[in-house]
């Protein structure tokens, strides 16, 4: 289903969390705007709103995201605190990127947030 916007986000939540999802995350990185991703823990929603980096050097936010939260997971954080600390490092990881090569460069994953 397409996903143009914070209610396409909200749809597409409702939508994944029906077909048996506990909790659901939507990212907002690709729509237009602030990039503010969308929680849905099945009672409850959560926006994280950050403001759009432009730049070139986003490989791996997806994958760094989600190791993120894990992380703050594992730490005994609740799934909200956890995404939001998520969010906050991965904003910051996209702001201070290395600048790596001429294409889709990495983000710096040496930042630490709180």
């Amino acid at each position: 289903m397409p996903v143009l916007d914070l209610a396409g986000m909200h749809a597409a939540a409702l939508r994944l969390h029906k077909a048996g999802a506990h909790a659901v995350l939507i990212k907002g990185g690709h729509l237009a705007g602030a990039a503010t991703d969308l929680l849905f823990d099945g009672g409850d929603w959560h926006e994280f709103p950050a403001p759009r980096l432009e730049t070139p050097h986003t490989h791996g936010t997806g994958c760094t995201y989600s190791a993120a939260i894990t992380a703050s997971l594992a730490q005994g954080f609740s799934l909200a605190a956890a995404v939001a600390r998520a969010k906050r490092f991965i904003t910051e990881a996209i702001r201070t990127n290395p600048g790596l090569g001429h294409g889709a460069g990495p983000v710096n994953h040496h930042t630490e947030v709180t």
